[in-house]
């Protein structure tokens, strides 16, 4: 059985990923994997991913694999539920929506795959659901941390775990430090490591003060290897690790200069730098955000000023430099966004 779970981008959406995770996690039986959507167009991008998916794994001649597609905290509109059953129908794989936002409501009337209860988190139902239709947690061990995620996602405010809950809350809300966009299962996993911290201090005394006090040191030890040190150079460390081990898939080229392309990472400067000394077969990092600003860094090997000014009329110092990309395109695919930006450098040095 292969379970391909979309799910939302706060703590009920997780939630209900931390669920299934728990749930399929057996490779004998169960093959999961996971994406994660913020409302609107982005939905239908991770839904086409997922088809994808099915398409490759039956084109490698894994046709008697039952394929289940499990969205859960997001709202499809009738156009897409349509499209979504049109195209689950042509490769065989079921469909099990799992919602409780009452803007799907003419949608769910219309579908017999789509649960909605508005009465309930979605964390909530999809635990119900697993305990049913797989026999998840017979003896409850994740029923207060549904409990108190429940609690703060449909606003419970004299449940004794909402103030826990509002913990949880921020901790997943904050959890930048992965971009979702360039390493998605990274970024899940970090976000899905502090969800299963809370279940172990969701039973505590004054477990919502005991969780904040320690949530600095609950980020360090996930990024923490062999060596202790601060929380930035840990990220950074980690991140470092990351683009090294996957810049085939990230890299650019610029008159000849071999370069890496991140995206929305921030901190340019450590991460740029230690990416190239690391790196020494690569002239220049760059870093682009959502609205087409960019950072470069190089190390004596690229004026990357006058590759600023040429791409995006801007400067700055030979090892140091930034600009901005007019008429960028965004996109919620890494893979799109750096076409994108090839294509772009190329015209702009023809």
């Amino acid at each position: 059985m292969n379970i391909y779970h979309l799910s939302h981008i706060d703590l009920d959406g997780y939630g209900c990923q931390y669920l299934t995770q728990n749930c399929f996690s057996n490779p004998k039986t169960s093959k999961l994997e996971s994406y994660n959507a913020n409302y609107g167009p982005e939905v239908k991008s991770r839904l086409e991913e997922i088809i994808t998916a099915i398409k490759r794994e039956k084109f490698l001649g894994k046709e008697n694999s039952e394929h289940i597609i499990l969205i859960t905290d997001l709202n499809l509109t009738t156009k897409e539920a349509n499209w979504l059953e049109k195209e689950a129908l042509e490769i065989g794989a079921k469909i099990q929506l799992l919602d409780h936002h009452g803007s799907g409501e003419k949608t769910a009337e219309q579908f017999i795959w789509y649960k909605l209860d508005t009465s309930k988190s979605a964390t909530f139902i999809t635990y119900q659901w697993l305990q049913k239709h797989h026999n998840f947690d017979p003896e409850n061990n994740y029923a207060t941390i549904v409990k108190a995620i429940n609690a703060i996602d449909i606003w419970v405010s004299d449940d004794e775990l909402f103030e826990f809950g509002k913990v949880g809350l921020g901790m997943i809300s904050g959890a930048r430090e992965i971009n979702r966009t360039l390493f998605p299962s990274e970024d899940r996993a970090l976000k899905l490591s502090l969800i299963d911290s809370m279940k172990n201090y969701v039973k505590k005394d004054n477990a919502h003060i005991a969780l904040d006090d320690d949530l600095h040191q609950l980020k360090k030890a996930f990024f923490r290897t062999l060596q202790d040190n601060t929380k930035d150079n840990l990220v950074a460390i980690y991140m470092t690790k990351l683009l090294s081990t996957d810049k085939q898939r990230l890299t650019i080229h610029y008159r000849g200069y071999k370069g890496l392309l991140g995206y929305n990472l921030g901190n340019t400067s450590i991460l740029g730098n230690t990416f190239l000394i690391e790196n020494p077969d690569y002239d220049f990092y760059m870093d682009i955000n959502y609205r087409g600003n960019f950072s470069l860094r190089s190390n004596n090997k690229l004026d990357v000023s006058k590759m600023a000014e040429e791409i995006g009329n801007g400067g700055g110092h030979p090892n140091a430099s930034g600009g901005k990309i007019k008429d960028y395109k965004d996109s919620f695919i890494y893979s799109d966004i750096k076409a994108f930006i090839q294509e772009y450098i190329d015209e702009k040095t023809v």
